[in-house]
């Protein structure tokens, strides 16, 4: 059995306000078995912000960064079993899929939001 625990956290500061009440993440918890797919789910209303960051961390291992989402679609990193959809723009919905899950995969994984303030 796959277990996968799910957690958020957030990159920059707002002053005046949480910012792990403004992003959430679901679900908390999930079970699998072997060879099937995760989905995690991660939205935030924070004004101004269009990244949502994931993360992986697994036992006595370093977090590793799996990819990205912006504004129109997600970004894996090369070699990983994950795919991300979804917008990152205030109230839209993220979604990361885990596949082919294995031993592996179980770890606590975790959204962030983030403000890109590069200029194009």
């Amino acid at each position: 059995m796959i277990i996968i625990f799910c957690l958020m956290f957030n990159v920059i500061p707002v002053l005046g306000s949480s910012l792990s009440d403004q992003v959430h993440q679901t679900p908390a918890e999930m079970f699998h078995k072997p060879g099937g797919a995760a989905l995690i789910n991660c939205s935030h209303s924070i004004e101004g912000y269009d990244r949502i960051l994931w993360y992986k961390h697994s036992n006595n291992k370093q977090m590793e960064f799996l990819g990205y989402n912006d504004v129109i679609t997600g970004y894996a990193e090369p070699g990983l079993n994950v795919k991300m959809n979804g917008s990152a723009n205030k109230y839209k919905l993220c979604t990361l899929t885990v596949e082919d899950l294995s031993v592996d995969s179980s770890a606590i994984y975790f959204c962030a939001a983030r403000y890109h303030s590069a200029s194009y």
